[in-house]
């Protein structure tokens, strides 16, 4: 399985042979500014929740693509309305897709869509398949359902981690988080990309490194391989 940091909290997945997107927005985000959006090729769109910075461009590379929207029941019901295809789920569940199994897993975080919809439950994402398993924890503050996560999912071999700290948990909780759910290697996200979320890398370097832990704060473009 292979990650390509895109920015904010999008990365794009490779793994069995398809190619996931996971919140993006990539037009609207200065720090993006190499990535071409119409180059993206994708099987599937990911979303954690409704806020703009995880899908400003999620209609459009779906449509680009003529990829399915995985998401709660209310945001992919909402891009239904708008003609585009999609697997509607709900917390707790999981469904095997072609790529592996998604389980949505507990975010506490606040959702809404661009337009004033409710978004639903905000959550994360529990990718599985015989070549990995990565948690995307979307938007979220730290919480004790965490601990649930190795209970009901495969071990985990990658956490993909908020750092940046005000709309989301901070390094800090990040550090807890990393115990509850069993896994030490730690890729941040949502950080850098507004001023409230700016983090000093060497601190939050320093921080895990502390506590034998590591973590990756990419820069854009990079690729992670699990």
């Amino acid at each position: 399985m292979k990650l390509t940091f895109l920015g904010q909290s999008c990365f794009l997945i490779e793994t069995m042979g398809k190619k996931l997107i996971i919140d993006p927005m990539i037009l609207s985000n200065p720090l993006a500014t190499k990535i071409k959006i119409d180059e993206i090729k994708v099987d599937y769109v990911l979303l954690t929740h409704g806020h703009y910075d995880h899908v400003a461009d999620a209609e459009m590379i779906a449509l680009n693509n003529n990829a399915f929207i995985i998401s709660n029941f209310e945001i992919v019901s909402w891009y239904e309305q708008k003609g585009l295809k999609g697997h509607g789920m709900n917390l707790g569940g999981k469904f095997q897709f072609d790529f592996g199994t998604l389980k949505y897993v507990v975010g506490v975080h606040s959702s809404v869509l661009p337009d004033g919809t409710h978004g639903g439950a905000s959550g994360g994402f529990v990718l599985s398949n015989s070549e990995a398993c990565v948690y995307f924890a979307g938007d979220t503050a730290l919480t004790m359902d965490m601990q649930l996560i190795p209970k009901t999912c495969p071990g985990l071999d990658l956490a993909v981690l908020p750092v940046g700290d005000n709309f989301t948990m901070g390094y800090e909780d990040a550090i807890i988080a990393s115990d509850f759910i069993g896994c030490h290697r730690i890729v941040g996200c949502h950080f850098d990309t507004f001023p409230p979320i700016k983090i000093d890398h060497e601190v939050v370097s320093k921080a895990f490194k502390d506590q034998n832990k590591t973590i990756i704060l990419p820069q854009i473009g990079q690729e992670i391989t699990v």
